[in-house]
């Protein structure tokens, strides 16, 4: 199980899609690879079927212990079409197809053959290695990482530094091709919007009621944008870019910069002025609503269910003020879950990373990245952690990683998990040096 390729195919073929998860047999088909490899193991389970693995191999005491973790589950194929059938893994057009390829079993395979690989060479790291193969990053994390944090944080202690998803896939600017490590990411936040108005017998003509309010509300929400902010590492990402780009394609960019130019310049940039927009505004997406029971009654009440992703260090109620100011007083908020990450970055292990991308990747330009979504780093990140999210590619079908996460067709380039892989297992190896 050296190579990843054969690895991932592997960890596909469970199907551990969630709900209801169901990560056990690949968890403990993970514990009896490393086992045998000689790791010390232990499975923690707040649900029986639904363990973590926490793997460890023992370093040499010069150094803090590194955190790898991944996530097992994978999100449903329901109502997909497939060229290839989810969890057979196949290999096709030089890439291996299946649910979870890219999120996150890939990054899993890189991880696990690079500690195998180097295992087999006898290698001591300078500190210890720490596996944690979770369940249930893709609903919250409840029976996973953020279990892990609350109940058995002493198994992280002295950790600083963890490799998690998602980063190091390339983004090609103007003939440059940038690595994308992510260094933070935006919070989670559930909101709920509720609008009321008159009810009645809906055999009656009834305007300005709660269904033409809500209504008023989804609209505005659909044209509208909310504020620029630019938080410090999205300031040194676009820099990073900028600085890198033809004086034309720089200047542009670097207008990202400005509150008031932005808006017009995402405009400009289209596809790629998307890549960017989530990275300098507090968003909030329509994703649910519940109205009235019965086809003749005139409800009083709809609730709006709202997905919303806020920058580091702000507050639910910072964005709530931003969508009063534009939206109206038509509805009612209430802060439903929100998971707070850390306002503060640090990049103490920024640098190490860049260079294990450039020992397979000479002209790797390297970028710090604000993930626009939400990783189980957020937990780890509870207990004193920072997290990067770190699964090399140099290449991701389509060009666009983002456009195939959770999508149908899932799939890596075998190239890119061998790539991963050569880079994950320089960084552990040179990982205290």
């Amino acid at each position: 199980m050296h190579d990843p390729v054969c690895l991932l195919q592997r960890l596909i073929q469970f199907d551990t899609t969630n709900p209801p998860g169901n990560e056990r047999e690949l968890i403990e088909f993970v514990q009896a690879v490393c086992h045998g490899a000689g790791l010390e193991t232990d499975l923690l389970a707040k649900v029986p079927e639904r363990p973590n693995l926490i793997a460890r191999l023992p370093g040499r005491g010069l150094a803090p212990p590194l955190l790898l973790y991944g996530h097992a589950d994978v999100v449903t194929t329901h109502g997909q079409t497939w060229a290839h059938p989810p969890f057979a893994a196949q290999i096709a057009d030089d890439c291996v197809w299946g649910r979870g390829a890219i999120d996150m079993k890939g990054g899993l395979a890189m991880m696990i053959a690079a500690i195998l690989r180097l295992r087999q060479q006898s290698w001591q790291p300078a500190g210890d290695l720490l596996l944690a193969v979770v369940s249930d990053e893709e609903a919250g994390g409840n029976v996973g990482a953020r279990f892990l944090v609350e109940e058995h944080a002493d198994r992280f202690a002295g950790v600083q530094y963890a490799l998690g998803e998602f980063g190091g896939f390339p983004l090609r600017i103007a003939g440059k091709t940038f690595y994308m490590v992510q260094v933070a990411e935006k919070e989670s936040l559930c909101l709920r919007a509720r609008v009321t108005g008159p009810g009645g017998h809906g055999a009656f003509p009834m305007r300005g009621g709660a269904m033409a309010r809500a209504g008023r509300l989804l609209t505005r929400l659909d044209r509208a944008a909310l504020p620029i902010h630019v938080i410090p590492v999205v300031e040194q990402m676009i820099a990073s870019v900028a600085d890198e780009l033809p004086l034309l394609h720089r200047t542009v960019l670097r207008q990202l910069l400005h509150r008031r130019r932005a808006p017009t310049v995402l405009r400009l940039l289209g596809s790629t002025g998307k890549t960017f927009e989530p990275l300098l505004r507090n968003t909030a997406n329509a994703t649910t609503i519940h109205g009235g029971r019965k086809h003749n009654v005139i409800p009083s009440r709809i609730d709006i269910g709202l997905d919303a992703r806020i920058l580091p260090g702000f507050t639910p109620d910072d964005l709530i003020d931003e969508m009063k100011s534009i939206l109206g007083d038509d509805a009612k908020y209430q802060t439903m879950l929100h998971d707070p990450g850390p306002a503060e970055v640090d990049l103490g292990l920024f640098g190490h990373l860049s260079e294990a991308l450039r020992t397979q990747d000479p002209e790797a330009l390297v970028v710090p990245l604000l993930l626009p979504a939400t990783t189980d780093a957020r937990f780890f990140s509870r207990i004193g952690i920072q997290s990067y999210g770190f699964t090399p590619m140099n290449s991701v079908p389509g060009g666009s990683f983002f456009d195939i996460v959770h999508a149908a067709n899932e799939r890596i380039p075998v190239d890119a998990l061998r790539f991963g892989t050569a880079v994950m297992t320089t960084a552990l190896a040179e990982y205290g040096r």
